[in-house]
């Protein structure tokens, strides 16, 4: 009776050591379960075989991609161990079944493969119960699967074991490493769920903490090589279907590296293999016939096996089911990052270097990818938040900070994309590309020149190393200087600059001489200074080289108004327009053109086609209630790819589409009152981005303006309600409140208004001029004199500036003063153009 108890007692000492893979203490068990039962013998034969073998396994690795080696001393002895077992027949059944299969598995590592096919031909591992099974035989039998499946590709078709089909064969080994990956997840889950519940405590004498299972080559096999043959017979239906398989299975500990791996191999098929029409979701069927599938090696898609017991799968209501490629490989690889990050080794010492890139190439991959899957998408902002969490991967690692700062930049957070570029440069100080980005974002919307000009200087300073890159370093801080040039505020100064920015672009030009935008610069700067025959020799250059280029074209119309030939000024807008329809700088200009050509009636039909054309981009769900019939008003959810190509003039100054410091302020301080006022006033919100609503806005503004000329002054208020309503505190619209005032001769409203606009943004010049005539006609002399100076020193080429300063100082009796503001007004206005040249962006 007690020896009965103490055999029961080690033996299910032996099933834990080997459910726990704890093959060191074996022959301990066995030596003292032979000592007590005489009769398992053969069992201790078989336990010695097995842990010997797999104790030269853990010491001798079989690596992935790598054939076996064949015989080993080592291994004779285990092969003793076997022999001894199966040739007695005093065993169990199920523990001949279990001595086969590790004698199959030797004959295996000895490299004998035919052998030990023959040793599974004598176990038909089909019928071996996974019901009631301990978890070590799980794990034996997903590793037989598995190595029958290997062996099977390695031996040849003449065997007499195997079908005289490929297409038979290759489906007996797929259905092997798939039922091999099945059990292996079983026995893992069973393994993870055995050690939360504390069985390894159950025994009289409980080991130390199990260790992390790990997964082995065998168990890997099983559940990596059928995938891979499925995409081999270009059957990437059967190949997606078993990653879901294997992903929808509950995860363990065991297989998270497994699972992140799988996740992204699945992520990179999605977007690269998979089109929308040849989607189906996971909880669907596939189907029958896809186009993803080589239709010469056709083959169903359902399994063809079952099994007694499967791995749990994750099942529940209300989970969530991606519905189309991209955002099922957006959900995997979100997943992914997030086992990146907690998994990530940072440690810098040298033993963990090798671990240290492994986990950096994995997150990368990862990172690489998500850049593709919401790039597609144009979610810049949540793509600059995974990468911003990938900076802990990060030091001295120059691809991810070049993402990082490439995500800022398409995000918009231009200030931040800058700070970063920075690191770049110190990453990588001879790349002449990085520089380059940082100006291009310093002279946009941040309008930080002189860190723009360092920028700049950085690309030309490297010589030769910049190679075709000097002459965009020349052509950035050409831009730099001409902007610089618009904000300076002493004449002098101004001069300086544009000569700076004239011979910069000069140098572009000789540097490359077949780049289109640095002889366009070159024109646009010659036209800023009013050198109108050298412009139109340059822009004519321009267009030669790059016939269809929308700023040349605008430019050449420009300048063909300056001349004053308005008529061939409008047909170069009509001709563009035809190529760029939804060009709102060209737009504004036809109306412009079109009120001096075609008179005013035309010019409103334009603003009706504009708004028609705006309507166009955008998706409009509610009439709007502003009692005027306008549908424009609505909420709106913007098209991204319209928006992002399209090209705007800053709404701080249409007139000038000029960026200045002031007006960037001024900008951000309409804004924030609009909003305010919006909110008070509880108008309709304005969904997404700006710059369409500002569109709007200036598109209301521009037909309040044709009205304004026609003298309909009930027009003009309500097309500038309608402005008021998307921006009530924008300087435009209050300037806008003033023409509409002064039209209906109120002259104190107008001055009111006036000088709400210019509260906002002080350097708004054609208020400034309108406020100075309004005190002219009130006879407040010194006043209008002193805004109207302030006026010219903002824009010295505004003919109509110089012209009221003129009449200031002529009622003043200043009469000599008076003529040079006259001829001065006169010789400008013989060289402007419908709108100023500064219209035009200068960006690189």
């Amino acid at each position: 009776m007690t020896a009965r108890k103490s055999g029961s007692r080690l033996e299910s000492e032996i099933e834990r050591c080997r459910s726990e893979t704890q093959w060191d203490k074996i022959p301990e068990l066995v030596r003292q379960l032979s000592a007590k039962l005489i009769s398992n013998d053969d069992l201790g034969e078989l336990l010695l075989g097995e842990a010997k073998l797999q104790q030269y396994l853990k010491e001798n690795p079989i690596k992935q991609g790598a054939s076996p080696r064949g015989p080993r001393p080592r291994l004779q002895e285990v092969r003793k161990h076997l022999t001894a077992a199966l040739d007695r027949g005093n065993l169990k059944p199920e523990y001949m079944q279990e001595a086969s299969l590790i004698m199959a598995k030797l004959c295996y590592v000895e490299a004998d493969f035919r052998e030990a096919l023959n040793q599974y031909g004598r176990v038909n591992l089909d019928e071996m119960q996974l019901v009631g099974a301990p978890v070590y035989r799980l794990s034996m039998i997903a590793e037989a699967y598995a190595t029958k499946g290997l062996c099977l590709e390695k031996v040849p078709m003449a065997s007499p074991s195997l079908s005289n089909r490929n297409a038979d064969k290759d489906q007996e080994i797929i259905t092997c490493y798939e039922k091999s990956g099945d059990i292996a997840l079983l026995y893992l889950q069973e393994v993870e769920k055995a050690l939360s519940a504390g069985i390894q405590n159950r025994s009289p004498k409980p080991g130390p903490v199990t260790q992390e299972q790990e997964l082995g080559y065998f168990l890997e096999t099983g559940l990596q090589r059928a995938h891979v043959i499925h995409f081999r017979n270009g059957n990437l239906t059967r190949g997606v279907g078993r990653f879901r398989e294997i992903l929808r299975a509950v995860e363990t500990r065991t297989t998270q590296n497994l699972r992140m791996t799988i996740a992204r191999q699945l992520a990179e098929i999605l977007l690269r293999g998979m089109c929308e029409q040849s989607y189906w979701n996971p909880l669907e069927d596939p189907p029958h016939h896809s186009p993803l599938d080589d239709p010469l090696r056709q083959s169903p898609h359902t399994k063809d096996y079952a099994l007694s017991r499967r791995p749990r799968i994750y099942s529940g209501e209300n989970l969530f089911c991606p519905q189309e490629n991209t955002e099922e490989a957006l959900l995997l690889l979100l997943i992914s990052e997030s086992m990146a990050n907690r998994d990530a080794v940072l440690s810098r010492i040298p033993e963990h270097n090798n671990d240290r890139i492994i986990s950096l190439q994995s997150a990368s991959l990862v990172y690489d990818l998500l850049t593709i899957a919401l790039g597609r998408r144009g979610q810049y902002e949540m793509l600059s938040e995974c990468l911003e969490r990938a900076m802990k991967f990060a030091f001295e690692e120059f691809h991810l900070w070049f993402q990082l700062a490439l995500s800022l930049m398409a995000a918009g957070k231009s200030a931040r994309a800058v700070k970063v570029l920075k690191e770049c440069m110190r990453l990588k100080p001879d790349d002449p590309t990085i520089p380059l980005l940082a100006v291009k974002l310093c002279i946009g919307n941040l309008h930080w020149l002189e860190e723009g000009e360092r920028f700049a200087k950085i690309v030309i300073d490297m010589g030769e190393k910049a190679a075709e890159f000097r002459a965009k370093g020349y052509l950035a801080i050409g831009l730099v200087y001409s902007l610089r040039a618009t904000d300076a505020s002493l004449r002098g100064m101004q001069e300086e600059y544009q000569k700076k920015a004239l011979s910069a672009f000069q140098r572009a030009q000789s540097l490359s001489p077949t780049d289109h935008l640095a002889v366009f610069y070159l024109a646009l700067q010659l036209a800023v200074s009013r050198q109108i025959p050298e412009a139109l020799g340059y822009v004519r250059q321009a267009l030669q080289l790059q016939g269809d280029d929308v700023h040349s074209l605008h430019l050449l119309a420009l300048l063909l108004s300056a001349q004053k030939h308005y008529h061939d000024a409008l047909n170069i807008i009509e001709m563009a327009l035809s190529e760029y329809p939804e060009n709102f700088i060209l737009l504004f200009t036809k109306v412009k053109l079109e009120t001096l050509c075609r008179g005013p009636e035309e010019a409103l039909l334009s603003c009706k086609r504009m708004l028609q054309i705006w309507k166009s981009c955008y998706n409009l769900t509610n009439p709007s209630d502003s009692g005027r019939g306008s549908s424009l008003l609505d909420r709106a959810v913007a098209d991204r790819r319209q928006l992002n190509a399209m090209s705007l003039p800053d709404f701080s100054d249409p007139e000038t589409g000029s960026v200045h410091a002031t007006s960037i302020a001024a900008s951000r301080v309409e804004q924030a009152l609009s909003e305010v006022a919006s909110s008070l006033q509880s108008s309709a919100p304005k969904q997404g981005p700006l710059h369409p609503w500002m569109t709007l806005a200036q598109i209301w503004l521009h037909a309040a303006e044709v009205y304004i000329g026609m003298g309909k002054a009930a027009e003009a208020t309500a097309c500038t309600q309608e402005a008021a309503n998307l921006f009530p505190m924008s300087h435009n619209v209050l300037f806008m409140r003033g023409q509409v005032a002064e039209l209906r001769g109120n002259v104190d409203e107008a001055k009111r208004w006036y000088e709400e606009a210019l509260s906002i943004s002080p350097t708004h010049v054609k208020t400034m001029q309108r406020l100075g005539l309004i005190l002219h006609q009130l006879q407040r002399y010194s006043l209008a004199e002193k805004i109207l100076r302030d006026a010219v020193q903002v824009n010295s080429t505004a003919h109509d500036v110089w012209n009221s300063l003129g009449e200031v100082l002529q009622a003043q009796g200043n009469d000599t003063a008076a003529t040079e503001c006259f001829l001065t007004a006169l010789e400008l206005e013989a060289s402007c153009p419908i709108l100023p040249f500064t219209i035009i962006p200068r960006t690189l």
